[in-house]
């Protein structure tokens, strides 16, 4: 039993160690705040890279769309032999021929390919515009969290090494009676929880840390350091008010709203196809035999719509319209939902933070502090010690969640709604006491 305990706490302590070497890292990294990582993301992501190319793309299929066809230009070659009525020649030479055609697209026809290819570039832009607003709000939160994890981390340590010490000074003495053999009891065991829950926090950090530096675009091994940060949090419209400005922001719903327009213009684009278009330029011709002959003028071409009218690729058009206008549809419901939800849980924990002390972290660690002292003094019960450190570890984690919970509704309720001004700002915190 003993050496199970022995090697459980020589495990333990290597964890804390764990959080030891993370904030002596931590301390070396040059510390920035939220807003500045929000900024140097944007700067930094490699997948913005993709939605500029995808915006180039769509820019040069938009330069071709008003192009005219070039034109064909075809010839031909060949000897000429003239015979009499009877049968003998009568001359031979050289006959040849050249043209040059220029196809000519149905009248509206390119306006409506211009229209597509523009509604392609809008579309590549809006993809970006969502992008970089959909990384914004998640570098924030993870920002946040990084910061509210190294915070419980630190607790948490702060906490265990109480613990550790004090079970090493509980140890030593010789335990008179059957309660302080159990209050030292509790303590290890209160111990062995805290270092526990320490390794927990080590390694929410080292989470947090890998997901910003790969949305940085930057090695795994990369250190970060967030400045503390109080967020200051605002009251946001009313729920009609939100709902109005997703309909008209969402970036979800613009794009489908892009996609139902270009789908309206390749359906009149299919309707236009059913008119040939026309081929129209120069010939000559020249035929050396008995006589000398030379033909100039102009040929005109085109296709006879007689069998296939285009009848089929309109059908395909109108029923892909009408899928654009079901997306559309059924993403104005989930935009909706998605408003409502974020809304009320904004709101909920905007309440619940309102009942909060301002200093209640602070306020927990003085009590936490006070209660070590205490119980080293013999003033203060072993159960009510522990509870007290517990409760200090429980309320931070649960002040810290709720924080984090209340921004990543507010974020997702300024990308649903794209709201004029941020719900949150962020502060330096004030001095601890």
């Amino acid at each position: 039993m003993s050496r199970s305990i022995f090697y459980l706490t020589v495990c333990l302590a290597a964890a804390i160690g764990l959080v030891a070497r993370a904030a002596n890292d931590a301390t070396s990294a040059d510390a920035v705040t939220i807003e500045e990582l929000v900024s140097s993301t944007l700067a930094q992501s490699p997948e913005l890279r993709f939605y500029e190319a995808e915006i180039a793309a769509a820019q040069a299929g938009r330069k071709t769309a008003g192009l005219l066809a070039n034109p064909e230009v075809s010839g031909s070659i060949g000897t000429k032999r003239t015979r009499d009525a009877a049968d003998n020649l009568a001359g031979e030479g050289l006959a040849w021929s050249v043209s040059a055609m220029q196809n000519f697209e149905w009248p509206g026809r390119l306006g409506l390919r211009k229209a597509i290819a523009n509604r392609d570039v809008a579309l590549a832009e809006l993809g970006l515009a969502r992008f970089r607003a959909s990384l914004a709000a998640r570098t924030r939160l993870l920002a946040y969290g990084l910061f509210a994890a190294e915070e419980k981390a630190e607790a948490t340590a702060e906490v265990a090494d109480r613990m550790r010490a004090l079970k090493e000074v509980l140890v030593q003495r010789d335990p008179a009676g059957i309660t302080p053999l159990l209050e030292t009891r509790v303590i290890e065991a209160t111990e062995l929880t805290t270092q526990r829950q320490a390794a927990e926090a080590a390694l929410a950090v080292e989470s947090a840390l890998l997901e910003l530096n790969a949305l940085r675009g930057l090695t795994n091994s990369g250190r970060l350091v967030v400045k503390p940060a109080e967020l200051s949090f605002r009251p946001t419209f009313e729920l009609p008010q939100l709902l109005s400005l997703a309909r008209t922001n969402n970036f979800d719903l613009r794009l489908r709203a892009v996609e139902l327009e270009q789908q309206g213009f390749r359906v009149d684009l299919a309707k236009n196809e059913r008119w040939p278009g026309i081929s129209v330029g120069p010939m000559i011709s020249e035929e050396n035999a008995v006589d000398r002959e030379r033909i100039i003028g102009a040929g005109v071409s085109f296709p006879l719509p007689l069998w296939n009218r285009n009848g089929a690729n309109i059908a395909a058009a109108k029923a892909r319209q009408l899928q654009a206008e079901t997306l559309l549809a059924v993403a104005e419901r989930d935009t909706d939902r998605q408003v409502i939800q974020a809304a009320t849980t904004y709101r909920t924990k905007l309440r619940e933070m309102e009942r909060w002390r301002p200093d209640a972290i602070a306020h927990f660690r003085s009590a936490a502090d006070l209660a070590d002292r205490q119980y080293r003094l013999s003033a203060l019960p072993a159960a009510t010690y522990v509870e007290l450190q517990r409760q200090y570890l429980e309320a931070m984690s649960g002040l810290l969640d709720t924080k984090r919970e209340a921004l990543e509704a507010a974020q997702q309720l300024e990308l649903l709604t794209g709201l004029p001004e941020p719900l949150v700002t962020t502060k330096p915190p004030e001095a601890r006491p």
